[in-house]
């Protein structure tokens, strides 16, 4: 019996983008894992914490990669993050009338999937807040070859102003997540961005140019993730302070792609901006079986906001629905 549950045993190559890992690679290998089928894990650089639960995980990869066909992906029961509409319906998504497209959307295959309990894992005393605390993660990169300037998923200085603003008057701490793409092993477009020099910035009246670092700096309760990071770096990698820090957070207010998916794995609150991406597919996130809900136990706020131009303003009210102050 034994020498026929080796013979199972499955490794896991994969470097995809960092959403598709962690919708579809991570959940089948904690599957495999449970069920006594995970030989190893091949993944990308400062990946291991993600894997915690294999004893055998080598970070080889120095890169991902946005093609598929090359990631690892076709060996995974889902080798699409946005739905697996062969295995839910049988058909192919083109045939698929309207209605059932909706049904499908962000709808995976599960019976290989289950996703690994980070906040129980990596929840304690290693990591302590003073106040309510949420992460507010943003994001400002090349997508798809576009000029930055043509880039929708971010939030803007103005925004975060506002946001920064409305956090401290509610009693909450926040702390600021952009990765300036030094921190973890990149995709093509995060290493466009950083080749390119691209950051954040505004020139706000009274004060001249300032980057949304900058900004942190004008609030006595917000903190750069990676000014944090930097009380916590010996005993610590990024990837596990952030799995760490996220177990400890009140909530999270973030823009859709893979750091939005990490923060959906807390079963937090999550206000997620969408203002481009297959998540502004009809049901996509509002799908009690979609993964985004699988993952957080229903505790995405979306704030879709289709259209060529961003409407932040969406984001702050949502975020007065959702998070109130702390008494």
């Amino acid at each position: 019996m034994n020498n026929l549950e080796d013979t199972l045993k499955k490794t896991i190559r994969a470097n995809p983008e960092f959403a598709s890992e962690l919708v579809c690679v991570i959940p089948h290998a904690y599957w495999l894992h449970q069920n006594g089928l995970l030989e190893k894990v091949i993944t990308s650089k400062d990946m291991k914490p993600f894997y915690y639960f294999c004893d055998d995980v080598e970070e080889y990869f120095d890169m991902r990669t946005l093609d598929n066909s090359n990631s690892g992906l076709e060996s995974m029961p889902n080798k699409w993050v946005h739905h697996n509409a062969e295995v839910v319906t049988g058909k192919d998504y083109s045939d698929l009338s309207k209605d059932e497209q909706d049904n499908v959307n962000g709808v995976l295959d599960y019976s290989e999937w289950t996703p690994p309990p980070y906040l129980e894992h990596f929840s304690g005393d290693e990591i302590t807040l003073e106040k309510p605390t949420v992460v507010i993660n943003n994001t400002f990169n090349i997508e798809y070859g576009k000029p930055i300037e043509k880039s929708l998923r971010f939030f803007d200085i103005k925004t975060l102003y506002d946001m920064f603003v409305y956090f401290s008057g509610i009693g909450y701490q926040v702390i600021y997540k952009r990765p300036n793409n030094t921190e973890f092993t990149l995709d093509q477009n995060e290493m466009s961005t950083l080749e390119r020099n691209i950051s954040l910035t505004a020139n706000v009246v009274g004060i001249g140019v300032i980057s949304d670092y900058d900004l942190c700096n004008y609030f006595d309760n917000v903190i750069n993730i990676n000014d944090c990071y930097e009380a916590y770096q010996e005993p610590y990698s990024y990837n596990e302070f952030q799995l760490r820090l996220f177990s400890s957070v009140d909530g999270f207010v973030t823009v859709n792609g893979g750091g939005g998916v990490l923060c959906s794995y807390f079963q937090k609150p999550v206000v997620m901006y969408i203002p481009h991406g297959k998540e502004l597919r009809t049901n996509y996130v509002t799908n009690e079986d979609s993964y985004l809900n699988k993952l957080s136990k229903n505790n995405i706020h979306p704030v879709l906001d289709e259209g060529d131009t961003n409407n932040w303003q969406k984001v702050i009210d949502e975020i007065k629905k959702v998070f109130k102050e702390k008494k």
